[in-house]
């Protein structure tokens, strides 16, 4: 049997761009996250949250099944108050390593989704679930409340359904998924990777220092209300200016549109 770990793959694209994908390998456990997996996952998005290369990551499951079953049982099973407090705070820092990296990260959601998971998956900025996929925070049947990134969902898919999600433990489906807003596309299982090409390309069209700028911006709406929210754009708008993007991006796109008059 192979060894759990986290597999990190970097595709070059057009014009020095590059797409990493980075896959939780633990399949004969449905992924779920043991202590080292937590760590695995937290280094890869902090190396790649530093290298300027990386235009968009990719975050998904080992094989068909699952994209992160929760996780690992077997190790909470022997936690104790001390020892689930380092987990969970390790948990943490990789979803927050997600959530921090400049480049925008894509859930690819294939298969079950479960308590941990989707706590990673609420980190990503964009979510695509496969038809068939299982999701859920099932904490509450195993003797937990759900914690950390679960604080994500009311501001996802609202308080009503956090509730219900978080005091029940019941698992919902892809299409309920998209229904609540928690996912942004569902797709069969042979069009998952279409649905997550369509998403880059776009990313890959737009200037690179504005998407980093725009997450970094979005990231900060998250924290401030809505005036300073307001504010905090303006200024990202007056440095996005010193770096040249804005002026080389309108005048090609005014010289395309003369070229395509001039035939």
């Amino acid at each position: 049997m192979t060894e759990a770990t986290i597999h990190v793959k970097i595709s070059d694209r057009a014009a020095g761009a590059r797409v990493a994908t980075v896959t939780v390998d633990n399949s004969r456990r449905l992924n779920c996250l043991s202590t080292a997996l937590v760590v695995g996952l937290r280094d890869a998005f902090e190396r790649l949250g530093a290298d300027e290369t990386i235009r968009a990551i990719v975050l998904t499951g080992a094989g068909d099944r699952s994209f992160i079953g929760g996780a690992d049982l077997q190790e909470l099973g022997g936690l104790c108050a001390e020892s689930g407090r380092l987990y969970i705070t390790r948990l943490h820092m990789a979803c927050k390593a997600i959530r921090e990296c400049p480049a925008p990260v894509i859930a690819r959601i294939n298969g079950f989704c479960l308590g941990a998971g989707l706590e990673v998956a609420a980190s990503a900025d964009m979510r695509v679930v496969a038809e068939g996929a299982v999701l859920g925070m099932p904490e509450v049947v195993m003797g937990l409340p759900s914690v950390i990134e679960a604080a994500l969902l009311p501001g996802l898919i609202g308080w009503g359904k956090t509730r219900e999600i978080l005091l029940t433990g019941e698992t919902f489906g892809a299409k309920a998924a998209l229904e609540m807003g928690f996912a942004q596309k569902i797709a069969a299982p042979g069009e998952v990777d279409a649905a997550v090409e369509h998403w880059i390309g776009h990313i890959l069209k737009a200037t690179p220092k504005a998407v980093r700028a725009q997450k970094l911006l979005m990231n900060r709406w998250e924290k401030v209300s809505v005036a300073e929210g307001v504010y905090a754009g303006i200024d990202a708008l007056s440095d996005a200016y010193r770096t040249g993007e804005p002026q080389a991006a309108i005048a090609a796109f005014f010289a395309e549109k003369a070229r395509h008059k001039a035939r």
